[in-house]
C-alpha cells in the first residue's frame, strides 16, 4: 500500500484547465426525490463489519435497484431527469426517439440500459473484446444493444463517442473531460442519494471515510456531500488500484495526468485517467490518496465472504485499505461495499 497526503486539501487546485469545471453537486434532496419518484427507491443497509479491530460501518450497495451496485444511481438518474423534463403523461415512452450510448467495463452500462428501457429509449453499450460474454448477456437482459469495439476500455469509449456523434445519439459517460461536463455532473449527483442515506444511518460522525475510486465519481460525490454534513472532521481517504493510480498521480502532478500500469483485478477501478470533475472535487475534499495492490485486496475477500459481505476486488478496495492502515482502536470508519460478487 502506498499513501500520499493531499497538499491541495481545502483550497483545491486552481490551475487554468480546471477553471470552468464544476465541483461535484451536493444536492442529495433532489437526487433522493428523483430516485423515489421515477426509479426504484428503497435504502440500502448500513451494517457493522467485525474483525477490523475498530468500529467499521459498511454501506452495502449490492441490492441497489436490483442492479447490484451503486452505479444504478448514475446513468439511470440522468435519464430519469430527461424523461421528467419532457412533461409526457406516459413517462414509459417519454424518450422513445432518443438513443443513449456509452462504453462500459461493468456496472455503468447496466444502469444506462435500465434507465433507457424504463423510459422508452434505446441503449447501445460498447464493450471491449476482453469483457466476459456473461456481462454482455446481463446488458442484453436489461434491453441494451451490445457492440464489441477495441482491445480495452479506452478504445470502446472512443468508438462510443464517435458513433454517438455520427448518429446524433446522446453520449452518456460516467467520466468527464474538458468540454464534457453537464451529463457526468448530473450523473455524479445521483450518487449523493447513497451518501445521504449513509449519513442518516451512521450512529455518529465517522473519524475516517474510505472511498474506492476508478475515474472518481463515487469518491468525489460522496466526499463533497460528507464535507457538507460533517465538515473537516472525518479523514477522507481515496483508494485506487496500484496499477491505476489516476487520481494519486494527478494530485502529485498538480493537474490531470494519465497513470500507467498493468491490468488490475479491480476491473471496475482500473481507470488510467481521472474524471476532471472528480479531480477538482477530490483535490479540495480528500485528505489522503492511497493505492492498494491486487494481492492486498484479494486477501480480504474470503474474510468478507465469511461475514456475509461477499463482493469483488473492486467492491472491497476501501475495506482493504482501512484494514491495512491499522487505525486507532477508537476510530469510527465508514466504507462502501460498492458492488455484488461476480456470478
Amino acid at each position: 500500500m502506498q499513501v500520499s497526503e493531499n497538499p491541495w486539501r481545502g483550497d483545491g487546485l486552481t490551475i487554468e484547465v480546471l477553471t470552468d469545471v464544476p465541483v461535484p453537486s451536493i444536492d442529495a434532496t433532489l437526487a433522493e426525490s428523483v430516485v423515489a419518484e421515477h426509479l426504484i427507491g428503497g435504502e440500502t443497509p448500513l451494517v457493522r463489519a467485525e474483525g477490523f479491530g475498530t468500529e467499521v460501518w459498511v454501506k452495502d450497495e449490492r441490492t441497489r435497484m436490483g442492479l447490484g451496485s451503486f452505479k444504478a444511481l448514475g446513468a439511470a438518474y440522468v435519464i430519469a431527469h430527461h424523461a421528467a423534463a419532457t412533461g409526457a403523461s406516459d413517462l414509459g415512452q417519454a424518450l422513445e426517439d432518443r438513443t443513449y450510448a456509452t462504453a462500459s467495463a461493468g456496472n455503468h452500462g447496466l444502469s444506462l440500459a435500465f434507465g433507457a428501457t424504463r423510459f422508452g429509449a434505446r441503449a447501445v453499450v460498447f464493450i471491449a473484446e476482453t469483457v466476459p460474454e456473461s456481462f454482455a448477456e446481463r446488458l442484453r437482459a436489461q434491453g441494451a444493444e451490445v457492440r464489441r469495439e477495441g482491445a480495452e476500455y479506452e478504445a470502446s469509449m472512443a468508438a462510443a463517442a464517435a458513433t454517438a456523434e455520427a448518429e446524433g445519439w446522446t453520449l452518456l459517460s460516467d467520466s468527464s473531460w474538458p468540454g464534457y461536463y453537464e451529463l457526468p455532473h448530473r450523473l455524479m449527483e445521483g450518487y449523493t442519494a447513497m451518501a445521504a442515506e449513509a449519513a442518516r444511518q451512521m450512529p455518529g460522525p465517522p473519524s475516517h471515510i474510505f472511498l474506492q475510486c476508478g475515474v472518481g465519481g463515487l469518491s468525489a460525490s460522496c466526499a463533497a456531500y460528507f464535507r457538507s454534513v460533517w465538515g473537516d472532521g472525518p479523514q477522507i481517504v481515496n483508494v485506487e488500484p496500484a496499477a491505476a493510480p489516476a487520481l494519486q498521480v494527478s494530485i502529485a502532478a498538480g493537474g490531470p495526468a494519465v497513470a500507467d500500469g498493468p491490468v488490475s483485478s479491480m476491473g471496475r477501478l482500473d481507470c488510467k485517467e481521472p474524471s476532471i470533475i472528480a479531480l477538482k472535487g477530490l483535490a479540495r475534499d480528500a485528505d489522503r490518496f492511497v493505492t492498494v495492490t491486487d494481492e492486498e485486496v484479494e486477501a480480504i475477500l474470503p474474510e468478507l465472504a465469511s461475514v456475509g459481505l461477499s463482493t469483488t476486488a473492486s467492491g472491497a478496495a476501501g475495506l482493504a485499505a482501512a484494514k491495512l492502515m491499522h487505525l486507532p482502536e477508537d476510530a469510527r470508519v465508514l466504507c462502501f461495499l460498492s458492488e455484488q460478487a461476480d456470478d
